[in-house]
């Protein structure tokens, strides 16, 4: 994933904007200063991540492109955001209210299902963020250790600048919802994203890993990241807590219903538990390419997804998955179902329909 930011010659309009204290001042303007372009090919070009918003369908992906659909992905429009810089995920809780992270610790926000968009965040506010929230924590326990750990860790970021990507967001309503990204990066919201706050002292991650995804799966909430990690949190210690698993690869996602989580990751492997990630038994996939995306359909049955355009099906439960063969495989990033059915995927080249069964 490249994190660097993409920056464009002066012209005469750069130089308002410089003008207008908005460019930086060696003549360059940031990505989280400058709107999406318009373009005609916005659903074609890469896009990283889909999600329903009521009957519509929006993705998000690269140079911050965000596409909808209001007929089942026949037709695209590009929304208005405010924004460049590379979308990787978006989840909405209500068919109007959205949220989209990506490159830059950038989280946007839709008030009108995904049609326009507004910053409530980026990685120049993040560090300072830290640094406000762990000092006044510091200077209410000073005898905690962790507290001066916390504010070093916004102070490099404020040093290293703004390029850390949040990589995932979840919303449980139009108030509650978290974003997740590298190195342990956690923030947490209780009014809609008006305010967020840092998460990183209430998850269990002391070696930092890099947080992949955050999914719910029904009865629970899961944090899925590299190297094994695995959290789900756990309402009575109001945190999110270590999950052993027997694989010790990076998990790209989490998914499950009610009493069934299943957690995907690198090379095929696949993990399912049945009484609340307490224990895991690992899956044969028959795969050997990474499972990138995944969700459970209208008809309640499993439908996971590799880099390489495999999907892979289970009717009922997770414990039995068998490869469905598309006659030509793309790599898919996100999937999305719409509201008659039909299956969407996102990828490299922009939005696919697949072939109905």
């Amino acid at each position: 994933m490249h994190w660097q930011k993409k920056y464009g010659g002066v012209t005469l309009g750069m130089c308002l904007l410089l003008l207008q204290g908005v460019a930086r001042a060696d003549g360059y303007f940031d990505v989280l200063d400058q709107p999406a372009r318009v373009s005609a090919l916005a659903a074609s070009s890469a896009l990283s991540g889909v999600a329903r918003a009521g009957a519509r369908l929006v993705a998000v992906g690269q140079r911050g492109h965000i596409v909808y659909s209001d007929d089942g992905g026949q037709h695209w429009q590009q929304a208005a955001v405010p924004v460049s810089c590379d979308l990787t995920a978006v989840n909405f809780s209500s068919p109007s209210q959205g949220w989209a992270v990506g490159n830059d610790g950038v989280i946007l926000h839709s008030s009108d299902g995904g049609v326009t968009w507004r910053k409530q965040l980026d990685g120049r506010q993040i560090g300072p963020l830290l640094i406000e929230h762990y000092q006044a924590l510091a200077r209410a326990e000073p005898a905690n250790e962790q507290w001066p750990l916390l504010v070093a860790e916004g102070r490099r970021q404020v040093e290293q600048g703004a390029d850390k990507p949040l990589l995932d967001v979840w919303f449980a309503n139009d108030q509650l919802g978290y974003a997740v990204g590298v190195f342990n990066l956690i923030l947490r919201t209780t009014d809609g994203g008006k305010h967020w706050m840092p998460f990183q002292d209430r998850t269990d991650n002391p070696q930092g890993f890099h947080l992949n995804a955050i999914a719910a799966t029904g009865d629970a909430l899961y944090i899925a990241g590299e190297q094994g990690l695995l959290r789900k949190w756990d309402a009575a210690r109001q945190r999110f807590v270590a999950v052993p698993t027997p694989y010790q690869g990076s998990f790209f996602g989490v998914l499950g219903k009610p009493g069934e989580v299943i957690a995907y990751g690198l090379r095929g492997n696949l993990l399912r538990s049945t009484d609340g990630g307490r224990n895991w038994i690992a899956q044969d996939s028959g795969l050997h390419t990474s499972i990138t995306a995944g969700l459970v359909d209208t008809d309640g049955h499993y439908r996971l997804f590799t880099q390489g355009g495999q999907m892979l099906v289970s009717e009922g439960n997770g414990a039995q998955l068998q490869w469905r063969h598309e006659p030509e495989p793309l790599p898919v990033t996100g999937a999305a179902q719409t509201a008659d059915g039909v299956m969407l995927v996102v990828g490299t080249r922009g939005v696919s329909t697949l072939r109905k069964e």
